[in-house]
């Protein structure tokens, strides 16, 4: 399968189809990004499941390991592909929803666990004035989440929101548990709007990087002008 290719379209297709097909070697593979062999990534992966011995334990050590130990911060856009590697996230390339889930995927896979990204676009109800002023808009294309195939079923597990944060600003904090989909709440703990789910793209094997930029251009054009200077801040991958 060539870089960037969907393995599913629309979430009833990807739910019906990709998602019910057993994994194949592209979901375990290394790929430009998901460098899943790369030596900081399978040490990451071997320090946040030690003393896990099920894949199911470690499915859910390495999701709260990238939820927690990296602070989501959508201010950090890089433009530059190589910041999209797992080693560069690891690194502290950046650290909001689409690096994390690479990062998730790819250790996944470094474990032997199948692994893939999905994406989709949510419109967020409770997004604050900054962001908003700078996105130009409330809808975030192309959020990314992992997609692991755990116990023998494909589950989303979604690691932007770090738990510090969602504990701060009242909005539930998003468990996975190798059982069920860990996806966007709807609500907050409040009862308010927060996410919803408006559009699926789709499951890939590898990050459709070119596809992302070019609806990121349209939308978002002048968050975009800025993301030439990409973000190399240590603090990305601290526990906030």
């Amino acid at each position: 399968m060539a870089r960037g290719e969907a393995v599913g379209l629309a979430f009833g297709v990807m739910d019906t189809v990709a998602l019910q097909a057993p994994p194949n070697e592209a979901d375990l593979g290394t790929t430009f990004f998901l460098d899943s062999r790369e030596s900081s990534v399978v040490a990451f992966a071997i320090d946040a499941t030690v003393g896990h011995e099920t894949e199911k334990d470690k499915a859910i050590a390495l999701f709260e390991a990238v939820r927690d130990g990296f602070r989501y911060d959508p201010y950090g856009l890089a433009r530059n592909e190589d910041d999209y590697k797992a080693s560069a996230i690891l690194a502290g390339s950046q650290s909001w929803c689409i690096p994390k889930s690479i990062l998730l995927t790819a250790a996944a896979r470094s474990l032997g666990i199948p692994a893939r990204l999905g994406f989709a676009d949510v419109q967020n109800h409770l997004q604050s004035e900054k962001l908003q002023a700078s996105m130009g808009t409330s809808l975030f294309a192309w959020h990314g989440y992992s997609v692991l195939f755990v116990d023998g079923k494909w589950l989303k597990a979604s690691s932007a929101f770090n738990k510090s944060m969602c504990e701060r600003f009242g909005t539930k904090v998003l468990t996975f548990d190798g059982e069920h989909d860990a996806v966007m709440h709807a609500c907050d703990e409040s009862g308010n709007r927060h996410m919803e789910y408006v559009n699926d793209r789709g499951v890939y094997q590898d990050l459709p990087l070119d596809a992302i930029f070019a609806t990121f251009d349209e939308l978002y054009s002048p968050m975009m002008s800025d993301a030439d200077a990409s973000v190399h801040d240590p603090a990305f991958h601290t526990p906030s």
